[in-house]
């Protein structure tokens, strides 16, 4: 295990309370930084709204995952300081003042900013009082006829204990009172959580996108609340508000006391629904009597209840950032046929198998189409009569997933597929437990990985029979194998049947279904056991290269950065002189800029329409770039309790393409957030003079049409 403060002692770094940034709060800054995206006036209004969608569900993880955690360590006595020093009950305050600020800031944006701008463009949020005699027909059609049947109105009395209230679940809190007797009660009412979050009133919902289309929404608690008398007849409706709850979500699975690890997460799912509550949003008109209620029953802190503004639950705003407004988004991007895998005599798609045959295949998502690639390669080797086999990971998919179908497919077909499933990836569980059991009546080969670790690498092997002998083809990526989030996320992927890469697939899949625990490989580079001291290596030789009088160059693309052991090496290579460049996307621990230390480091970020999702990594080898894509990123569940893969790129110009990335990220043109050694991140969007920046995903936009049409012209 690397000790944090002797490393620190000996390389003469300050104490890790001054060389590290806390997690909890730099992933906080990352949400802020969705914020600011959601508070730029130039981004189309409609994304804007999605940006606020986005920051609402990003936090909701976040309470049910870390804030848990810390609440967990703090109940239980286990109050260990973090690597900067705090104990978890200090954290645990710092999150409360910073989430606190940016929830109102979330709110605020939407009622003075983004509501108004809206309005302007027809598309509003109104009150129930503000409905016209035909929208409020169509309003009380909409409830009686799919709203009214769905309801449980709970009472609170000494025959109805106080109900459960499930993880973010939107509630309303009704006070009653008999007209007779004039005795009041509590009562809950759950908002269905599978019925439209808003209701579009508008006459003319069918119409074509364009700009006469209006979009006039009723949030449905509101709908709810206006026909209270309705679900209370015979009652005097006092007063009624809003309020959520937040509960630990997070997964606790002992493998090695589980005989049948699905059935041990099944258990563990039921257990989920009734984890103890970590935040509490209310609205700011709840009656006192009903937050006493609720912090009694939920045995929740006044520290953890959060007063907002109406409406709660901002991620529902994802249904009207799904308005049909052409000019209010952004401009549409359909993905490009990899240049290497269509014919140049027309847009059909060439075998799979011929053209890796024939050359390496390097693909760039979303800009790279995903069907026509990832998916094609999957279903044309379950339906070729010369494939054997067929063994992939699957870490997160659909159900009604293309790759799923494929791997029925293939084992119905007689061919031998293993699929190696995690079926412990975070909020999906339920979903995977699905699909597996799926794949198992298929015949497929399932199996959940080695003990104690999950299986996030992302790797596809297909041995194929040919006149020559075996060939054994492979993907080895850096995304999911998710054909709806692969239109979303920025990721990597390399088709290949170089030997070295197929052999290295060869043994990790040995490893994964059965024992092969001494594997050892040449193009890859493999978590638990390699990836952290492999890339400490590469490191140090950059380190090398400089104190020889060479140059020294080392750049990572990473979603989070927090391995100390990691940041140290990119220290260390700091002050040897080293440029690095990190480029993330969410949580960096490390601090750059600080004299003596981190001076030579430069970290940036950039968020926009895809979620960046790759790994990459380039060592500047004296001229001679070693270069690296996959699945891991710099923290300690990836490096240490995962199977996590990298692959070396070998081409040249596949390592051109991945080196250009950072150029462009990290050129003074390109609009980025940039963090300064304090944690805070400033964004650049304009240059001196006031002229916009490039936008590095619409640059990679332009350039991947660009190769297109030259690899059609060649």
């Amino acid at each position: 295990m690397y000790d944090i403060a002797a490393a620190g002692k000996e390389l003469g770094f300050p104490d890790p309370a001054d060389r590290f940034l806390d997690r909890e709060l730099s992933w906080l800054a990352f949400n802020e930084r969705v914020l600011d995206l959601a508070s730029d006036p130039e981004i189309p209004l409609l994304e804007r709204v999605r940006f606020l969608s986005i920051f609402a569900t990003n936090l909701d993880e976040f309470f049910m995952v870390r804030v848990a955690g810390l609440k967990r360590r703090i109940n239980t006595g286990l109050a260990v300081p973090s690597v900067t020093g705090r104990m978890p009950a200090q954290v645990m305050h710092a999150i409360g003042v910073r989430a606190y600020e940016l929830m109102s800031r979330h709110a605020a944006l939407l009622k003075e900013d983004i509501g108004p701008r809206l309005d302007a463009e027809s598309i509003t949020k109104i009150q129930v009082e503000d409905l016209t005699a035909d929208e409020r027909a169509r309003v009380d059609e909409f409830f009686f006829g799919h709203v009214f049947p769905v309801l449980t109105p709970l009472a609170v009395d000494p025959a109805h204990p106080f109900p459960y209230i499930s993880g973010l679940s939107l509630n309303l809190g009704v006070l009653l009172r008999y007209p007779d007797s004039g005795k009041e009660l509590f009562a809950r009412v759950k908002v269905p959580p599978r019925l439209p979050r808003f209701f579009n009133v508008a006459e003319a919902t069918d119409r074509p996108a364009g700009r006469d289309v209006p979009a006039r929404f009723v949030a449905l608690e509101d709908i709810i609340a206006e026909h209270l008398g309705t679900l209370f007849e015979g009652m005097e409706v006092i007063h009624h508000s809003t309020f959520r709850v937040t509960r630990n979500e997070d997964l606790e699975v002992e493998e090695d006391d589980a005989e049948n690890l699905l059935k041990a997460l099944e258990k563990e799912l039921l257990r989920r629904r009734f984890g103890p509550a970590v935040r509490m949003e209310i609205t700011e008109n709840i009656h006192p009597r009903v937050l006493e209620m609720l912090k009694d029953e939920l045995g929740i802190h006044e520290s953890e209840i959060y007063h907002l503004p109406t409406p709660l639950d901002l991620s529902g705003m994802s249904d009207i950032a799904d308005v049909p407004r052409d000019d209010l988004h952004f401009p549409k991007m359909v993905p490009q046929m990899n240049k290497d895998l269509s014919l140049r005599e027309s847009s059909d798609q060439v075998d799979v198998f011929a053209a890796v045959s024939s050359r390496d295949i390097l693909l760039h998502h979303p800009y790279d189409s995903f069907s026509t690639s990832v998916q094609a390669f999957l279903e044309q080797a379950a339906a070729d009569k010369n494939v054997l086999a067929i063994k992939q990971t699957l870490y997160r998919t659909s159900g009604d997933s293309p790759i799923i179908d494929a791997l029925v497919d293939a084992a119905q077909a007689g061919i031998q597929v293993l699929a190696v499933v995690e079926i412990k990836a975070r909020f999906d569980e339920e979903a995977n437990i699905t699909w597996a059991r799926k794949l198992e009546r298929a015949g497929v080969h399932v199996v959940y990985g080695i003990v104690g670790l999950k299986t996030h690498a992302k790797l596809s092997l297909v041995v194929r029979q040919e006149a020559e002998g075996l060939a054994r083809y492979c993907h080895v990526g850096t995304g999911n194998y998710h054909p709806k989030t692969a239109r979303g996320y920025e990721d990597f992927g390399l088709l290949t049947k170089d030997r070295a890469v197929a052999d290295d697939l060869t043994k990790l899949f040995n490893q994964l279904s059965g024992y092969a625990p001494r594997s050892e490989y040449s193009r890859l580079l493999v978590a638990p056991s390699q990836v952290r001291t492999g890339l400490i290596d590469l490191i140090d030789s950059e380190i090398a290269n400089v104190e020889a009088g060479g140059t020294g160059q080392v750049r990572i693309k990473v979603n989070s950065i927090v391995d100390e052991a990691i940041i140290d090496a990119l220290y260390r290579a700091s002050q040897a002189g080293v440029d690095v460049e990190v480029f993330v996307r969410g949580i960096c621990a490390l601090r750059p800029g600080i004299d003596g230390l981190s001076e030579n480091i430069t970290v940036h970020s950039v968020l926009g329409r895809f979620l960046e999702h790759s790994r990459a990594f380039v060592f500047g080898n004296n001229g001679d770039p070693i270069v690296y894509i996959g699945s891991a990123d710099m923290m300690h569940r990836n490096l240490d309790r995962r199977v996590e893969t990298l692959v070396q790129i070998v081409d040249d110009s596949h390592r051109a393409e991945i080196i250009e990335l950072f150029d462009l990220a990290f050129a003074p043109t390109t609009s980025a957030f940039e963090l300064t050694s304090d944690g805070t991140w400033t964004r650049r969007t304009h240059d001196a003079e006031g002229s916009p920046l490039t936008d590095y995903q619409s640059e990679l936009i332009r350039r991947h049409r660009k190769r297109r049409r030259i690899g059609d012209e060649a």
